[in-house]
């Protein structure tokens, strides 16, 4: 479902953000990419959800790439990042009807995902009144309004409180066992080892291991998968 093969991003002549990345995330599954702050994850994203190009290398969304197919990739594709900002002067039920309106979704669906959706998250009370603080779970709504095969989330429980990172935790274990292609970045081990089946751990632009929980502590031959993380990163971080 998402193919990288060699993928390259520079901002400039001499220095690469990213360096050469490739990896397959398939249906049904949930692929993390864990990095500390600057590593390059949201270039990465970004560069998935196609808000920007590679320099060099190429990207395959359901067997789509290229300039050509991005409206088709774009209704394969829902992208949520943190840095999304939303109007604060509009309502949940505003938003939820103009971008259904974007994705062609029949009058006669509408009703019943939006009920769903603001259900789920319980957006339903405040449905009507200009918002702020449910910013982030109108925003997942509209992410997944055209029930995308391929989701893209960018640290999706930064910043939340206890309750509401485990309404989207749960959302993601849904929609991977529905057969959606998941794939998150992530700096916080917890989330990682609960939710991926495959984990690239990005480094100063290169991925420098991959594999599951178990596979990645023993190859680091240590306890745990913090551990296992920390060790990476020191034999592999250049100051």
């Amino acid at each position: 479902m998402i193919q990288l093969i060699d993928v390259h991003k520079s901002y400039t002549k001499d220095y690469e953000t990213i360096k050469g990345v490739s990896f397959e995330v398939h249906e049904g599954q949930i692929f993390g990419l864990l990095g500390p702050n600057g590593a390059g994850k949201t270039t990465l994203m970004q560069m998935i959800a196609t808000l920007m190009k590679p320099t060099s290398g190429q990207i395959i969304i359901d067997g789509l790439s290229g300039d050509k197919d991005l409206l088709e990739i774009h209704r394969k594709i829902g992208f949520l990042t943190n840095e999304i900002k939303l109007d604060p002067l509009s309502t949940p039920n505003i938003l939820f009807d103009f971008f259904a309106k974007l994705y062609d979704i029949p009058d006669s669906e509408l009703r019943d995902r939006r009920d769903e959706s603001f259900a789920r998250f319980g957006i339903s009370p405040f449905a009507d009144k200009r918002f702020n603080e449910l910013s982030t779970e109108i925003s997942i709504a509209i992410s997944l309004i055209h029930n995308p095969p391929v989701i893209i989330f960018d640290e999706p429980t930064n910043g939340l409180d206890i309750l509401t990172s485990k309404q989207v935790t749960d959302y993601l274990k849904e929609l991977k066992a529905k057969g959606h292609a998941i794939i998150l970045s992530t700096h916080i081990f917890s989330v990682a080892e609960e939710l991926c089946d495959e984990i690239a751990m990005l480094i100063d632009g290169n991925i420098v291991a991959q594999g599951t929980v178990d596979e990645l502590v023993a190859q680091t031959g240590v306890n745990t998968f913090e551990e296992a993380f920390f060790k990476i990163y020191v034999e592999n971080h250049k100051e």
